[in-house]
């Protein structure tokens, strides 16, 4: 009876720092996607610019491109985790442009644990 009043091991989905495992992932891609994308001087990204919103309260952690002349404007790629999910999901038209498949690619390698840049388009 004793063993019911002690404070044992849960599994909650977050780790010792208290992350979640979709906020872990997300700061994951994010900085691969800041360093390969953005910090290199990407060309193929000199049109976009990148929205942190990892420190979402919804639970969702995430990064959005948007237009570099519109910071404020409707999002052209979306990339989140949810809850405890470490699983990415991507979204936005601008997978549906010839960078998409590289996009795709780069987020899905990160995901997985890579941290390389790959190629450029």
């Amino acid at each position: 009876m004793l063993g019911a009043c002690q404070s044992g091991s849960k599994s909650s989905g977050t780790s010792q720092s208290g992350k979640s495992a979709s906020l872990r992932s997300m700061e994951t891609v994010a900085i691969a996607a800041h360093k390969c994308w953005f910090a290199s001087k990407d060309p193929a990204f000199k049109s976009y610019r990148m929205a942190n919103e990892l420190n979402s309260m919804t639970g969702t952690p995430r990064f959005l491109l948007v237009p570099a002349r519109n910071y404020g404007g409707l999002p052209l790629l979306v990339v989140q985790a949810s809850g405890n999910s470490s699983r990415v999901d991507m979204f936005g038209p601008l997978l549906d442009e010839p960078l998409g498949t590289r996009v795709n690619a780069d987020v899905k390698r990160w995901a997985a644990g890579g941290s390389d840049c790959g190629t450029s388009a």
